[in-house]
């Protein structure tokens, strides 16, 4: 056998013939038990039931969740696949803990600015933000699960939350249709990480839950999908059709796991392995990130989830050579799992039944390259604020050896920024940037910081250093805010003006957390004019309305549990990262940056206009 031949059965290459056997009819449907199956989500199957979600539908200003603090036993950081155990010593217990008070910031206000206290403020904007929602297929050949008990440090690759994925989905959509009842909504915005690891079906589980279709959570032999709770199809509410929404493009959107870019050279065919039999062996990327690109041992099968087990067992995990592992254990493969590529994954969102088509990526500019994700959009006609969604995550082709999960932007995008803020300050407008990877608050040397490419002079590199784009960004008064997700916190920082003679120059950045992780919240952003001129942010956290008895609220329990057993700081949140934006000294110490007490921050972020803005928004609102 060649070495090239070797390479791919060792990724779980499945061949032409294995591929027929294992895939053939799937075009019509897959019978299973009593229970038959379309090849992908549907929107009939009338006899499909959804999950409902409780009828009190609040936010965090009303009330958080409180977790446990006692238990009656001790499960290890490395053993979070223990769920059954849970219940026994305590794990994932929670109750209503009282409201989160909404912090009024004037950090990047003149000094000695007083809040205005006269009549309420007019509502410009309301819209919501939902991101890293992860979308998993758990029985996927080419995961990373087994990495979380190897370190038993981060739940990114294995929390028992992805068994519900899709459901917890499902309970955020139908808890902002509740909202959007209480309180108009103009529009909503995804920051990426829809997928977990670029797959098709993962897309399309997404996609099809805010369109309301049946959902088919399983994949490959569909264990347990007449039997166990998060294997069952189900129902989609789907988002209310007054609310459009569009899309920001995360790293997991379209690297594996979020780290490695699908077509490197490096390491052999690393799309083959998401339609294989053979589960992927890897080292542990969390410790060792360039051993993935050189495969150096040692070498772990990174496992299953077994849908055949209530509690989601992960199945064939271990260390390659080890008795029972002398040979790549496999699954059913799955057409449906193929990775998608960048430009796959954007056109995706043009197979929608809701709006708007392409959900902004029909807005992209004529002439761009295949895959280009960075558009513009005026969520109301009649208001002068422009959303501006950005592209800032790295290229595939880099030639980076480390986890993907960097700042970046080359030539194209950032000229293509550029543009887009002077347009906006020249219309008159009000902007806000969204994008999937924050700015300013990653520790150097830290997988999320802003890139650097010198490593590899002769590749592309960062078209803009960090303080080069915090310079461009502050010479931009009409800019609010920057939102992102990628860290799966709460964060709220001030970007104050570079100029103390000029505060309009300040911004805001507020990050979302995910659907994944504690605390699995959505934020809302309603953006209004003061009394004085000035613009109110209001960003509330909301925890998903889940039902009791439902698989969602079942998913609540596991996240609580997972943040009670790793504790890991971006999870259990007791304290914010204080980093030090200018110069990311890893012991600096940012005062803007505020504790989360409960994992969520809510927060009325001041903004003063510049004279000419101001005098816009008088001549619109003369009155108020």
């Amino acid at each position: 056998m060649s070495n090239q031949e070797h390479d791919q059965k060792k990724f779980g290459e499945v061949s032409r013939r294995d591929f027929i056997k294992y895939t053939a009819g799937t075009a019509a449907c897959i019978s299973l038990g009593t229970l038959s199956y379309g090849c992908g989500s549907s929107s009939s199957s009338p006899q499909v039931a959804g999950y409902p979600i409780d009828a009190t539908v609040v936010t965090t200003a009303d009330k958080t969740i409180k977790a446990s603090t006692t238990f009656s036993g001790t499960i290890a950081s490395k053993e979070l696949q223990k769920v059954a155990d849970y219940d026994t010593y305590g794990y994932g217990a929670w109750s209503d803990g009282p409201g989160l008070a909404v912090e009024k910031r004037n950090d990047i206000m003149a000094a000695g600015y007083a809040y205005p206290s006269s009549a309420p403020a007019k509502q410009l904007l309301r819209f919501f933000a939902i991101t890293d929602i992860h979308i998993t297929d758990k029985e996927s050949p080419s995961q990373g699960i087994y990495m979380q008990p190897l370190l038993g440090m981060e739940t990114s690759t294995y929390s028992p939350t992805m068994l519900y994925s899709t459901q917890v989905l499902d309970a955020a959509i139908q808890t902002v249709n509740a909202l959007h009842k209480q309180n108009r909504i103009d529009f909503g915005i995804s920051l990426g990480d829809a997928c977990n690891s670029a797959q098709y079906n993962e897309l399309r589980w997404y996609i099809d839950v805010i369109d309301g279709k049946v959902i088919t959570p399983s994949s490959g032999a569909h264990a347990g999908a007449d039997s166990i709770d998060y294997q069952k199809p189900y129902k989609a509410a789907g988002l209310n059709p007054e609310i459009p929404w569009y899309q920001t493009i995360g790293n997991h959107d379209h690297f594996w796991l979020g780290s490695i870019p699908l077509d490197t050279g490096d390491i052999g065919d690393l799309r083959s392995t998401y339609t294989g039999s053979n589960v992927i062996a890897m080292p542990n990327l969390l410790i060792y990130s360039s051993a993935i690109y050189t495969r150096t041992p040692p070498l772990y099968y990174m496992g299953v989830i077994d849908g055949s087990t209530p509690t989601g067992a992960i199945v064939k995990a271990g260390k390659v050579g080890d008795p029972g592992f002398t040979t790549a254990p496999t699954v059913v493969p799955d057409p449906n799992r193929r990775s998608l590529t960048k430009a796959e994954w954007v056109d995706e969102f043009f197979k929608t039944s809701t709006s708007p088509a392409g959900h902004g990526f029909n807005l992209v500019p004529a002439g761009r390259e295949k895959g280009f994700a960075c558009y513009s959009f005026v969520p109301k006609a009649t208001v002068p604020i422009k959303v501006i969604v950005l592209d800032n995550t790295q290229r595939g082709d880099d030639d980076s050896t480390k986890i993907h999960g960097h700042g970046f932007l080359d030539q194209s995008r950032w000229k293509w920024l550029k543009a887009e803020l002077a347009a906006g300050d020249a219309a008159g407008q009000l902007m806000i940037i969204a994008s999937h990877v924050p700015i300013g608050i990653a520790v150097k040397g830290s997988y999320m910081e802003w890139f650097d490419n010198s490593d590899n002079p002769s590749s592309i590199q960062n078209a803009v250093t960090l303080p080069g784009l915090l310079a461009e960004l502050h010479s931009h008064p009409n800019l609010l805010m920057w939102i992102a997700g990628h860290r799966h916190v709460n964060v709220v920082k001030a970007f104050a003006s570079d100029d103390a003679a000029r505060p309009e120059r300040g911004f805001w950045q507020v990050e979302t957390s995910s659907l994944h992780d504690f605390p699995q919240q959505l934020r809302t952003f309603d953006i209004k004019l003061n009394s004085d001129y000035s613009v109110s942010i209001v960003t509330t956290n909301v925890d998903p309305a889940v039902k009791q008895g439902t698989p969602a609220a079942t998913a609540r329990k596991y996240a609580v549990a997972a943040m009670q057993i790793v504790k890991s700081p971006d999870i259990s949140q007791t304290n914010a990262p204080l980093i030090d934006p200018a110069t990311q000294l890893a012991n600096g110490a940012d005062p803007s940056i505020h504790p989360m007490p409960t994992g969520s921050y809510n927060a009325e972020l001041f903004v003063q206009l510049s004279p000419e803005m101001k005098a816009r928004m008088q001549a619109l609102y003369p009155t108020l």
